[in-house]
């Protein structure tokens, strides 16, 4: 009886399995194939995409690229989506570890009433801040600018500290990285065993000096989980960027992109071209550092 069961249980288990794979593999199919449909037809030209959509190019026209790069202004833009992604992501992490470390290891009254308040902002979405955010650079620029006006520096028009400024940008990606950066810190420093803090006190170690001593080695991993969740989505945001500037020089690379959506929207080639020239950092990414995104988030992953 035993051994039918066995055999049963072997037959199912082999059944399972088979159709787990089944659906990985349509799953992998359904991600992979628009990539590769984009990169055959990129290389296309638009009479021949638009003759066959499907099929391999018959003339092969890697000049789509170099025609995208130079219409798109990407060398500018790739540089500016480097500057922006890595000053918002480094700056970003650190002040959501020193604030979560403040919220779970500091005793404060206010911490009961802040936390909460700054953790809201995790569910704001970029819809309902643009023009809030807008509204506010735009007072706040007008404001300075009438203030240098009146002390004789410039004129009240011509001053742009947070509109139309890397540093406008920068500061409001660090906003949009610190509700979910301060959740995940707190949450990961609490798990830290109080002694050693009170060990550091009692040594006459600074707060400054412990954080930068004993948390910030130990938060590694919340924050290498930071920096896989955020550097995509700085990478790729459009719609924040977009109110934030109007000067093609400190645009980024999705801006870039949407060019090719109006006056060349007719040209697929080098439309297409354009769209891989945006997505090659984002799999590249991915590619390098998969291992790191599977066992980071693992280990960065909050404990109840």
């Amino acid at each position: 009886m035993s051994t039918k069961i066995k055999k049963i249980t072997s037959f199912w288990g082999k059944f399972g399995r088979f159709w787990a794979y089944v659906l990985m593999v349509a799953f992998a199919f359904m991600a992979i194939a628009p990539v590769i449909w984009l990169i055959v037809n990129s290389f296309k030209s638009t009479i021949e995409f638009q003759t066959d959509m499907i099929g391999f190019p018959k003339m092969w026209v890697p000049a789509n690229y170099v025609g995208a790069w130079k219409i798109g202004n990407f060398g500018t833009l790739f540089i500016n989506s480097i500057i922006y992604t890595f000053f918002a992501i480094a700056i970003g992490t650190i002040l959501s570890l020193m604030t979560g470390f403040a919220f779970s290891k500091i005793k404060s009254k206010s911490t009961k009433i802040l936390y909460p308040i700054l953790v809201l902002g995790i569910l704001l979405t970029t819809q309902t801040l643009m023009v809030p955010i807008f509204i506010q650079v735009s007072q706040l620029d007008m404001l300075l600018g009438r203030l240098f006006q009146w002390i004789g520096l410039c004129k009240a028009s011509d001053f742009h500290f947070f509109y139309n400024s890397r540093f406008g940008v920068i500061l409001v990606y660090i906003g949009s990285i610190l509700p979910i950066g301060i959740y995940l810190s707190a949450e990961y420093i609490k798990a830290i065993p109080n002694e050693m803090i009170e060990a550091s006190r009692i040594d006459g170690a600074s707060y400054n000096t412990i954080f930068f001593s004993v948390i910030l080695p130990m938060s590694k991993p919340i924050m290498i989980t930071l920096y896989l969740l955020k550097i995509p989505q700085i990478w790729n945001e459009f719609a924040l960027i977009n109110i934030m500037v109007s000067k093609t020089k400190l645009q980024s690379l999705p801006l870039g992109i949407y060019k090719f959506s109006g006056t060349f929207s007719t040209d697929y080639g080098k439309q297409f071209a354009a769209l891989i020239i945006g997505l090659m950092p984002m799999l590249l990414f991915y590619t390098l550092f998969r291992k790191q995104i599977t066992t980071s988030i693992g280990e960065g992953a909050v404990k109840g």
